[in-house]
């Protein structure tokens, strides 16, 4: 978890904070979309980086494991499959493990029903998949 009080006051600190938080749960890389959105929308890139990052996610209180559990339960739960495989390859990342991912859309079936579980499941297969595919291939 990051160690920075939460909260940070100024909205520099809040955008510093909010890229440790890509760094740590994104094996040290920038995240991507975040980056391209950048490009166009520099202001809607910020207020995620510095408020959904910088304040929300590194408050203390939940670690990231069960934060990514949590987000993607709830992605998944509201149809937002590509946020969900985004926050369900930090939770790869941190040491959560397929199983526990697959649990998770199964718990879905019971407040969003199985169409969203169903296209959940589909999102993660091909996310294992990929992964799988690039550690056959890694040296």
């Amino acid at each position: 978890m990051i160690a920075a009080p939460a909260f940070a006051q100024t909205s520099d600190e809040r955008l510093e904070r909010g890229s440790a938080v890509i760094r740590e749960l994104n094996n040290g890389a920038p995240q991507p979309v975040l980056e391209d959105m950048r490009e166009e929308f520099p202001f809607l890139a910020d207020a995620t980086q510095g408020y959904a990052l910088g304040e929300v996610w590194s408050r203390p209180g939940l670690d990231n494991r069960t934060r990514q559990i949590a987000a993607v339960a709830a992605f998944a739960a509201i149809g937002e499959t590509g946020f969900m495989r985004t926050h369900a390859g930090y939770a790869l990342n941190i040491g959560v493990t397929e199983e526990e991912l697959k649990e998770v859309i199964y718990m879905v079936t019971v407040p969003a029903g199985f169409p969203r579980a169903i296209s959940a499941s589909q999102v993660l297969s091909e996310l294992f998949e990929e992964r799988r595919a690039a550690a056959e291939g890694a040296p």
